[in-house]
């Protein structure tokens, strides 16, 4: 197990477990989020654990041109009930995401520090948020991290009414120019939109870490 110092390197990606496990420990500043999420690492730990960071092979993600847009969805779409905006309660969306329950899981990923590390991310312009409004309540939306060379990490969605986070998913990738959507690890979910698995090493290619 690799244990992490003050020293903002995290150990080579191969040396994670088979699950993904690479380190422990370290912290949640601006500096040690962007260097993980620039090589393919990423925090996911419960309130009770110390800060555990991933790197899974294969990786879950969705290449833009392979998004799978249902007629049902495609009709939704169509209709524009909701209205979709980026960037406009970054701090909400965190915040509704982090208080979704989720098959398998007793509490939250989404600790108060991590909402704030996010938060500060956002305020550095790496965190990006998608919200759906209806009847200008905010119903779903999602956050991620844009890591640069093309690639957008997602993190976490949530949906108060059907199709809410679809709506925000479907939306976001059709408006940006992205090339390849992290999705990290695999669901029933996002692979009905589209995302498939890769080996890691060819995620890290997308990266482009020099």
């Amino acid at each position: 197990m690799n244990f992490l110092t003050q020293d903002i390197q995290f150990p080579n990606v191969n040396n994670a477990t088979p699950d993904g496990l690479l380190a422990v420990g370290g912290d949640l500043s601006a500096e040690r989020l962007i260097y993980a999420y620039k090589h393919g690492i990423f925090p996911w730990y419960s309130e009770e654990d110390p800060i555990l960071w991933w790197s899974p092979n294969p990786r879950f993600v969705l290449f833009p041109e392979k998004l799978k847009v249902s007629k049902s969805m495609k009709q939704v779409l169509k209709h524009k009930a909701f209205v979709v905006t980026v960037n406009k309660a970054f701090r909400t969306v965190i915040t509704e995401c982090s208080k979704i329950k989720r098959n398998g899981q007793a509490g939250t990923w989404i600790t108060n520090d991590m909402i704030e590390a996010y938060v500060n991310l956002h305020n550095l312009g790496y965190a990006k948020s998608v919200e759906v409004w209806l009847d200008d309540e905010l119903v779903g939306g999602f956050y991620g991290v844009d890591v640069g060379n093309g690639v957008f990490c997602g993190e976490s969605m949530f949906a108060k009414v059907s199709n809410a986070s679809k709506v925000a998913f479907i939306s976001f990738i059709q408006n940006t120019n992205y090339t390849l959507i992290d999705c990290q690890v695999y669901t029933n979910h996002l692979e009905s939109l589209g995302a498939e698995e890769i080996p890691r090493n060819m995620f890290i290619e997308y990266l482009d870490v020099s």
